[in-house]
């Protein structure tokens, strides 16, 4: 099968950064499915994986955890799928990547692929979407309906992959009032689109920002990006016993600052379910369910900004280079090969 995969941890400038190889087709396991691949889209996931994580001498490694595509095959104990379904899903990162014809996948964590829309919409929004829901409603514990009415959330960063399928949800899911963070014309207007109340300038004191329009502090944070240096302002903005979640990889924060508004932390790694095959790794399977039936009744957007083309070395260094350079919104998407 053709495959995209790198030998080296290298700057998405070499020429060897990605590369266009042929592998073996895989076989499934018990559990498993195995997959025709005809949508990706690209995540920062990728980029850090391939600039950090150098595969052993003389092995390729393959990326892509965002998937839209066709059953071709099933495992011996695999019963939620039939060939032919088509199917979403993000994978696990200790399996190869889906950038390839096919993909080999465990079933717990797939969802049947929204019936109104087309693969390269659908391959948008698995990632990002599993992320902001287990961020929701796992890690922060918000509820749904009227019993989070009144209460306020903050998304720092929130016109990227997962800020624009979080807010949708949350506009959607519960009755909070919803503050997005951007700081160009285009990433407000795309955050308002989406359902923000309020759009408020990271690029200025979020505490002021948000006294701007009138609001005191939060009772959640969300911060998706520069949490870093975002920090400070996260805990003077935060509501005493209120809750924070984080999904980025700050060098450095004193989490001793909670302790006199008694908030907590919580981190969303949206891999932890099928990395440690935790008893409840069938809820991913059930909430892309649960997102395809919103999308499919038009409650639920999928979020592509672009669309780079075929499935091959050359387009994916262009959207692992977009990434890098922290100006896209919404998802980079690629389709067949």
């Amino acid at each position: 099968m053709k495959a995209i995969a790198y030998r080296k941890a290298l700057p998405i400038t070499d020429a060897e950064s990605l590369i266009d190889l042929e592998l073996p087709d895989p076989t499934p396991g018990e559990h498993d499915l195995l997959v025709e691949v005809h949508a990706v889209s690209v995540n920062p996931v990728d980029t850090k994986v391939r600039k950090n994580m150098a595969p052993p001498e003389g092995e390729a490694k393959v990326l892509g955890w965002d998937v839209a595509g066709v059953v071709k095959a099933v495992g011996s104990k695999a019963s939620l799928f039939k060939i032919g379904d088509r199917v979403w899903y993000a994978g696990s990162l200790i399996r190869p990547g889906a950038n390839s014809e096919l993909h080999v996948v465990d079933e717990r964590i797939v969802g049947h692929m929204p019936k109104s829309t087309d693969f390269v919409n659908a391959a948008s929004l698995p990632l990002t979407t599993i992320t902001a829901y287990e961020m929701l409603f796992d890690r922060l514990a918000i509820s749904e309906g009227e019993g989070s009415k009144g209460k306020t959330l903050m998304v720092i960063g929130a016109a990227g992959g997962v800020g624009s399928i979080l807010v949708q949800l949350a506009r959607q899911l519960t009755g909070l009032t919803i503050i997005g963070t951007a700081s160009r014309p285009e990433t407000r207007s795309w955050l308002e689109d989406l359902g923000a109340h309020h759009v408020i300038d990271h690029s200025k004191p979020l505490s002021e920002e948000l006294k701007r329009i009138g609001i005191d502090n939060v009772d959640y944070i969300v911060s998706l990006n520069q949490t870093d240096s975002h920090w400070p302002q996260i805990v003077e903005s935060i509501a005493p016993q209120g809750k924070i979640a984080l999904i980025d990889d700050p060098e450095a924060i004193d989490v001793r600052m909670l302790k006199r508004k008694s908030a907590s932390l919580h981190w969303e790694f949206m891999y932890t379910r099928s990395m440690f095959g935790t008893p409840d790794m069938i809820k991913q399977h059930e909430l892309l369910d649960r997102v395809a039936s919103l999308i499919d009744a038009g409650k639920i957007r999928t979020t592509v900004s672009e669309n780079f083309g075929k499935i091959n070395a050359e387009n994916l260094k262009r959207a692992h280079a977009l990434i890098e350079s922290h100006k896209s919104k919404g998802k980079i998407v690629l389709e067949g090969f």
